[in-house]
């Protein structure tokens, strides 16, 4: 017996030590800068322009989406003693309905939306739509460009009370931002994939392109959520163009991180500091919870257009299923809260906002199939996770992301990580939720980058 123990204590230690130091990462796969997602009668009339666009909540769809509100099945009244625990409240969602089809002012929030410059331009065989703020600064202060990746269920809407903390000129600094904010292809206003495999590395070559067609050659990216796994990938394929990541979700998909993260539940400060140990452990208490909030993207993963199939027919569903998203993602306990604690952190025109752009658009099918895109035996093969990117990088975690990724994990994907701000506060949609922090946070990322690259420079010299 004690020789059989004595054998497996062996050959775990030798799978660990394999995992953890003898493991070689995998190669950067080959990537296609011009693979095709349109369809093939659109190859040849590809059109280069930018052409400008505006938000429009017309009539007719003013009217359908007010009939449909109207016009619905009684919903089942919630369990006695009940708040969010089971999903969105249906006691609850009526009053939001209600403030959706008679006091949501479409006409007001339509220019709300347009006080931004918006563009669309074909890459790729997708019309891809995008935010382009230009910051007015003196000939004295360097405008450099910073592209604003959202994810799911969100959309560009998440950036619009950051805009002016992030365009904003400083004394104290020699550069202001200048901001490209696109939809994902699929979501909003961007147009979807016209054929399977558009996961989130093929998005990433569509952004780098993006960059190229309005000139940038080099340039600072953010991300959260997909975007964060989306940029990710560009630090990865392009680090000689990317000048900077910042992320607010950062997170690494690796045997090892998650090997060491399983040894840390023995004892939790091997792995992870005392002042943030309560956001990985215990683990089988947030693995509950993950369990709890992931059901959706097993779902999504598997059959996106059934889902889609209810949800782009009825806007009542829409707004369940996505707003119990900004309750629960922006902090758990709301789950307890009668009202999902949604208008705590937010109005309810910024989340109707952002269910606008889903429903008039309808791209809540096309936006939910990257889960199944991207979560493959294809994408998962790849191990982009391992392989390591030398571009700098700067990460915020807030208090009440889903998930925290301790130092040491991200530092085996980004050897050049300059800093990790720790939060007291926020939850999953920081940029939306706490724009001044998000943003200033940014803008001290992109001071040290610069700083990086300035003293890399001298290094080479």
């Amino acid at each position: 017996m004690g020789r059989l123990i004595l054998a497996v204590l062996v050959a775990l230690a030798s799978v660990l030590i394999y995992f953890l130091y003898l493991r070689s990462p995998p190669p950067l796969p080959e990537i296609d800068l011009e693979e095709w997602w349109g369809t093939e009668l659109s190859k040849s009339k590809q059109d280069d322009s930018i052409k400008p666009f505006k938000v429009d909540f017309n009539e007719v769809m003013i009217k359908d989406l007010k009939d449909r509100l109207r016009d619905r099945h009684p919903l089942a009244p919630p369990l006695k003693g009940v708040a969010f625990e089971y999903g969105f409240n249906s006691k609850q969602l009526e009053g939001w309905l209600k403030y959706w089809a008679e006091e949501y002012s479409f006409k007001e929030r339509e220019n709300f939306f347009n006080n931004y410059p918006h563009f669309k331009t074909d890459i790729q065989g997708l019309s891809i739509h995008f935010i382009r703020v230009t910051p007015e600064v003196p000939p004295s202060v360097e405008v450099i460009p910073l592209l604003l990746l959202h994810g799911w269920p969100g959309s560009v809407r998440e950036f619009y009370e950051a805009i002016p903390y992030l365009t904003s000129a400083s004394r104290d600094r020699d550069f202001a931002l200048e901001l490209i904010i696109p939809s994902l292809p699929g979501y909003g206003f961007s147009s979807g994939a016209k054929r399977p495999g558009l996961g989130a590395d093929k998005m990433a070559v569509v952004f780098r392109n993006l960059m190229h067609r309005l000139g940038f050659k080099k340039y600072y990216i953010q991300g959260g959520d997909w975007g964060a796994l989306i940029t990710s990938c560009m630090a990865t394929f392009f680090p000689d163009e990317v000048l900077g990541y910042h992320s607010n979700m950062p997170f690494i998909m690796s045997p090892k991180v998650t090997l060491i993260s399983l040894i840390g539940a023995l004892y939790p400060p091997l792995v992870v500091g005392s002042n943030v140990q309560d956001r990985m452990y215990p683990m089988l208490e947030k693995y509950a919870n993950l369990m709890e909030e992931t059901g959706y993207m097993h779902i999504q993963s598997t059959k996106p257009d059934t889902i889609g199939v209810a949800l782009s027919d009825s806007p009542t569903g829409l707004a369940a299923y996505i707003l119990e998203k900004f309750s629960t993602w922006t902090q758990i306990s709301n789950r307890k809260a009668p009202d999902g604690a949604l208008t705590k952190q937010f109005s309810r025109d910024q989340l109707l906002d952002n269910l606008m752009v889903y429903w008039s658009s309808n791209s809540i099918t096309t936006s939910m199939r990257l889960y199944a895109e991207t979560f493959n035996k294809r994408y998962l093969g790849l191990g982009l996770e391992e392989i390591p990117t030398n571009v700098p990088a700067w990460f915020i975690q807030a208090k009440n992301e889903l998930t925290y990724t301790p130092i040491w994990a991200l530092k085996t994907k980004y050897p050049n990580l300059i800093n990790e701000t720790i939060l007291d506060d926020g939850g999953h949609f920081l940029a939306f939720q706490l724009p001044e922090i998000f943003s200033n946070d940014v803008i001290k990322a992109i001071q040290s980058f610069r700083a990086w690259h300035k003293n890399n420079k001298k290094t080479e010299l």
